[in-house]
């Protein structure tokens, strides 16, 4: 074998010594196990072109219709074509070039000029039809996506080059010419093979071809060696019974490089070569509402790493490899044998241990401790938080629980019951972090006590105590502030971020505390200190700071000139440039981000306040009537417009605008609030009172609110109903 190798790389070009992306045609002689494993592997059919063999959907003239459109899958001679609704909502044939994943479902690619490719939004339901496939579906079936719609199969959030490339392709390049508004986007290998979790391999293959092969080096000419589970066992602790690794894992390299796909995060740029940091080139998410339940369960589309961060499996050393083989990305054993690698099976898989009849799905492992949810209608992926089932904190917190889900003819009270009767209490588990980003997201008085407590304990997991230190951000008392100076200089980079998201929204005096982050080792962490910076006082900064201030934003400016064909990055340029006293660029980007997508609502909002700080209120203003007739529906415009015209005296006409937000949003505390004292400065305090308690009744923990009660109800000369919300603020708040 290794003789053909040497074959191979004599017939090859020499490789300069800059390490080179080489393709997997010179990996196979040497690594054919590897290979044999990866053929066929979701990384291998990650992405393929249009060919009569890759192909999976019915092309015979089929015909499907979905919300009044037909499209048709037809060929033409070798060819896979759709007529279907384009750009302008006429309908059109289509040429499918690439093939998107294989199974349990395969997407489309279809070019368009500018080296764009569109992801169609009618996928083909690869499962056998006994499950319910072999059919076309609709990826957005139950939300209208007309042209125009982002989520439209033309528009912006189903463009490959931005949304999907990154992964799906080894070395991707996008190369986005904002000038053009042109892609030439380039790769590697047009799957993920091997030197995408390897990184490149030229240096590999000249230490392979050199004297030395075979000899043990550092790192045999990789960027990235992923050997942390070398030499290791799982054993058992002797006394507690339970699986030990026989070393601590103190490299997480495999994590690093799997996390760049397998987590939802924010791309910085597209050089990033396995091996190195993470952070380097992307911004995680934390635990956010709306991708997140309040217990760290995955809600949105939120791939796995930030839930395998929350568990008790990661603190213990557990890594990917551990459970998935890497080149077939298959589970070393099938079902709950997965979890017997180390977990006992005489003391889990018991009933007495899963209370459940053996062999029934209840008894399952993954059903209970990876709850399983449906992505793209039928892509069922497992939660990877390894959490212990706790019907209670669904009470608490309205976070799902698995014993609902599988018994859905069954309210949480039945399961708090049951799990009562087994236990003598409810469940704990290993995340104790729930109740407070629960709190939090309420805001609840009881939050600030919570979160600290939560940042404080060092045996939570890390990625829950950052996400509450974003939350101290709102009122930032003496203590809040000791913990967000401490985490600022964590050695955890997750906890550093969440130290800065709480800076975010903190007075600007204290925003020197991200100073020294400027000089982070981390990438994703310099730039969000630098932009937290950049409306410093540069004469309070000595020329070492300045220098690293202007290095970080010039850092923060290339990301988002990176990704400048979204609405987003052009919206985060125009805010940093407005910060920067730079307003004809921040104006040119606001309305390039406007030119990109019509109906990005924060760009014309923020287009709208630069206006008027200028003196351009007539531009200011048409702008938000602009967006409004366009997008009439928007409750955030109609409370840009109110506050406007508030703001330019005209508390009449903005009255309307602050009723059609309030209405539209009804659960948006903040436009009842501003509706309110808007209703009580034009003399109308009865009409204020009712939409505070209309408002009250939504967010009844809310201390804005139950303040504003209080004081309106004294001004009205109703002593009663005033001690009676006093009464219930200070039940809320006893400070």
């Amino acid at each position: 074998m290794k003789q053909a190798l040497f074959m191979l790389l004599l017939l090859s070009p020499v490789l300069s010594s800059a390490s080179r992306y080489v393709g997997r045609d010179l990996c196979r002689p040497c690594h054919q196990k590897e290979d044999r494993l990866w053929q066929n592997s979701p990384h291998e059919l990650a992405m393929q072109e249009a060919r009569q063999e890759t192909v999976l959907g019915n092309f015979d003239n089929v015909r499907y219709t979905w919300n009044g459109q037909t499209s048709r899958f037809f060929r033409k001679r070798q060819e896979f074509w759709v007529n279907t609704q384009g750009a302008d909502g006429q309908p059109g044939d289509y040429r499918i070039q690439y093939c998107f994943g294989v199974y349990p479902l395969q997407q489309y690619l279809i070019g368009f000029p500018g080296g764009k490719l569109q992801v169609l939004d009618i996928a083909w339901d690869s499962r056998p039809e006994a499950e319910g496939g072999q059919r076309w579906f609709h990826l957005h079936p139950d939300t209208p996506t007309p042209p125009g719609d982002v989520l439209h199969w033309t528009g912006p959030n189903l463009n490959w080059n931005y949304m999907c490339a990154d992964c799906h392709s080894t070395n991707l390049k996008k190369n986005y010419d904002s000038s053009t508004r042109n892609y030439k986007t380039t790769w590697a290998s047009m799957d993920v093979s091997c030197e995408a979790c390897h990184g490149p391999g030229s240096d590999h293959v000249a230490w392979a071809r050199s004297e030395k092969a075979g000899q043990a080096t550092d790192n045999k000419g990789l960027t990235a060696v992923l050997d942390e589970r070398k030499d290791i066992q799982w054993l058992r602790n002797a006394i507690s019974g339970r699986p030990q690794r026989s070393l601590p894992n103190t490299q997480r390299r495999e994590l690093n490089i799997c996390a760049h796909c397998h987590a939802r995060r924010e791309q910085l740029t597209d050089e990033f070569v396995p091996g190195q940091d993470f952070m380097d080139a992307y911004r995680p998410v934390l635990i956010e509402q709306g991708l997140y339940h309040a217990d760290g369960q995955m809600e949105d589309e939120v791939y796995v790493w930030g839930s395998f961060l929350q568990s008790k499996m990661y603190q213990a050393g557990v890594t990917c490899s551990d459970c998935h083989d890497p080149h077939s990305t298959r589970l070393r054993a099938p079902g709950s044998e997965i979890c017997e690698q180390c977990h006992e099976a005489k003391r889990y898989a018991t009933p007495t241990h899963h209370h459940h009849e053996p062999g029934s799905s209840g008894a399952d492992c993954l059903a209970c401790h990876m709850p399983a949810k449906n992505y793209m209608k039928i892509d069922l992926r497992h939660d990877h938080g390894f959490r212990i089932p706790s019907p209670s904190l669904t009470q608490q917190t309205g976070a799902p629980n698995p014993c609902n889900q599988c018994h859905n003819d069954k309210d949480t009270d039945w399961a708090v019951a049951q799990t009562r009767s087994w236990y003598g209490h409810p469940p704990q588990g290993f995340q104790k972090f729930a109740q407070a980003l629960a709190a939090a997201r309420r805001n609840d008085p009881s939050a600030a006590a919570l979160l600290r407590r939560l940042i404080q304990d060092p045996a939570q997991p890390g990625i829950a105590r950052a996400t509450a230190l974003g939350h101290l951000g709102g009122s930032i008392d003496p203590a809040a502030l000791s913990l967000i100076r401490q985490n600022l200089q964590s050695q955890d980079p997750l906890l550093r971020m969440g130290a800065l998201n709480a800076l975010q929204t903190s007075p600007q005096n204290l925003r020197q505390l991200a100073l020294p982050l400027l000089a982070d080792r981390k990438k994703a962490i310099r730039i969000q200190a630098a932009r937290l910076l950049a409306g410093y006082d540069r004469k309070q900064l000595n020329p070492t700071q300045r220098k690293m201030l202007e290095d970080g934003l010039r850092e923060f400016i290339q990301a988002q000139e990176f990704n400048s064909e979204r609405p987003e990055s052009q919206v985060n340029l125009g805010s940093l440039y407005a910060d920067l006293n730079e307003p004809g660029k921040a104006e040119a980007a606001f309305r390039t981000a406007l030119q990109l997508q019509a109906r990005f609502t924060p760009a014309r909002e923020q287009l709208s306040a630069l206006l008027e700080q200028q003196g351009r209120k007539q531009e200011a203003q048409a702008l938000l009537l602009e967006g409004l007739q366009e997008m009439p529906e928007s409750a955030a415009l109609h409370y840009a417009l109110g506050l406007f015209l508030v703001r330019n005296h005209k508390l009449k006409e903005a009255l309307l605008f602050l009723k059609n937000a309030e209405h539209l949003a009804p659960d948006n505390s903040t436009y009842a609030y501003a509706l309110a004292i808007a209703l009580h400065s034009d003399g109308r305090l009865h009409q204020a009172l009712k939409v505070l308690e209309r408002a009250h009744k939504a967010h009844p923990r809310d201390t804005t609110l139950l303040s504003t009660l209080v004081s309106f109800n004294q001004q009205s000369g109703n002593k009663e109903a005033a001690t009676q919300w006093s009464r219930k603020l200070q039940a809320l708040n006893p400070d």
